[in-house]
């Protein structure tokens, strides 16, 4: 079953892959075409393949005006170019077994064809043909702007998604990593074709785009496919420098006591795709775990925050996260609570935080070091995982970062290199703060603030 389209991103797109630490064997080839364009592959023994053009253009690459074309055009993927109609793409596809996807993040966009081994060729010719020569027929742009305004609707019904993208908007407040990712509602109305396309030239040139091939491909066979599809791509990178983003301690609420819950996420400024304190940062974030009252635990449980949520109904559930970009991130929680345990949840959550600061040990340290390779190498263990990794690292840290290095790097954190990063990033630091619902009883922001103080001696 082909489908030609998008993958919607109303699922957790805030949360960074843990997966940056892809851990795999195959060998990684790079070819850099004579205008920056770059093709990576990743051969595996498989009858199917997943192609991926990743583009260094998201939400963070646009102007308060312009804010939600790098989504829009995804939309606009497959609708037809001057070479194939919509139906024809559709068609031509379905025929092969094809199935065609796209996405938008802050900081990319990505478009995605898996298929047979056999068909790499016709996917990078496809896939080449939406990229560089899109139609983006008016009628087309104003039946999409339709679809889109319902999915802003649909994306703005589901909390978590509200509350992170407030959280991004206090923390990084006044610049475009604050955006969201499908931009205002005024904008949706008022992107136009005209925009669509000066978007592409700017963004979509030979130096900012990686075609990754995994699974059955073979390298010299898309090179010279990408050479046909991609080489008259401009070699020129015309895009603007992106914007620093700098962090604010602050906080967006949003009181409504008609809801049964409390949402809401804190997090303090978090490291960079490639800060030195990444890994520590992720096995901080991982002993502050997870946990959903629906599967349970309780004593069993290795978090001693989890354990003591389920013990004491603090929370419907909780999820830490580590949220990465190329300069900055995110290192925080998020967290479903009846409106009378906000606040002591929020209070053990900064405690358990300052706990780590100050006493990681190294049976916990180990523990979670173990579960997170184990995690990583199942997360990539598929040709798709795979592709979105490898693209994600071109991108952001300009390499494909071997698997050995990646264990070094999980073998060389330990308890103390834990309670370092945590006291670098968290302790006696300003939080951002979002939160929706039935917040009354949330501490005022300075006693959050002083909530990740404790007195030394």
């Amino acid at each position: 079953m082909m489908m030609a389209g998008v993958t919607r991103v109303a699922g957790r797109r805030w949360l960074s892959a843990a997966a940056a630490a892809t851990a795999t064997a195959a060998e990684t080839r790079v070819t850099t075409l004579n205008n920056g364009f770059r093709v990576v592959t990743e051969q595996t023994p498989h009858q199917t393949a997943t192609i991926g053009v990743h583009v260094d253009a998201g939400s963070r690459f646009e102007t308060a005006q312009n804010n939600g074309t790098a989504h829009f055009l995804e939309h606009m993927a497959f609708k037809g170019t001057n070479k194939r109609t919509q139906q024809e793409i559709d068609s031509q596809a379905e025929q092969r077994g094809m199935r065609l996807d796209a996405y938008t993040s802050r900081e990319s966009t990505v478009y995605m064809a898996r298929c047979f081994s056999d068909d790499t060729d016709f996917a990078v010719d496809l896939l080449g043909d939406i990229l560089t020569n899109a139609k983006y027929d008016a009628g087309k742009v104003e039946a999409e702007r339709g679809v889109i305004l319902r999915e802003n609707q649909e994306v703005n019904s589901i909390p978590e998604e509200v509350v992170m993208d407030y959280l991004h908007a206090t923390a990084f407040q006044n610049s475009p990593l604050g955006y969201t990712i499908l931009g205002p509602e005024e904008n949706i109305k008022s992107i136009s074709r005209e925009d669509l396309i000066k978007y592409v030239e700017t963004y979509y040139t030979g130096p900012r785009m990686v075609l990754v091939g995994t699974g059955g491909v073979d390298h010299d066979q898309l090179v010279a496919a990408a050479e046909k599809a991609f080489g008259g791509l401009s070699a020129d990178d015309k895009a603007p420098a992106v914007t620093t983003s700098d962090f604010h301690g602050s906080e967006l609420r949003f009181r409504d006591d008609s809801e049964q819950t409390a949402k809401f996420a804190i997090a303090v400024e978090g490291v960079s795709w490639s800060d030195p304190d990444f890994y520590s940062m992720l096995v901080g974030s991982s002993l502050v775990g997870s946990w959903d009252r629906n599967f349970g635990g309780s004593a069993n449980l290795s978090s001693p925050l989890a354990r003591l949520a389920a013990e004491h109904s603090l929370a419907h559930n909780y999820m830490s996260f580590q949220t990465s970009y190329t300069d900055t991130g995110l290192w925080g929680c998020y967290a479903v609570t009846d409106y009378d345990k906000i606040e002591d949840f929020a209070y053990a959550l900064t405690q358990e935080w300052l706990r780590l600061a100050n006493g990681a040990t190294d049976a916990e340290v180990e523990r979670v070091k173990r579960q997170l390779k184990s995690q990583l190498i199942f997360s990539v263990d598929s040709a798709q995982a795979a592709n979105d990794e490898i693209g994600r690292q071109i991108l952001t840290l300009g390499r494909r970062v071997p698997a050995a290095e990646i264990n070094a790097l999980l073998d060389s954190v330990s308890s103390s290199t834990v309670r370092s990063a945590m006291d670098k990033y968290v302790y006696d630091r300003c939080p951002a703060v979002a939160a929706i619902g039935p917040v009354e009883q949330l501490p005022d922001y300075n006693r959050l603030r002083s909530n990740l103080v404790w007195l030394r001696t």
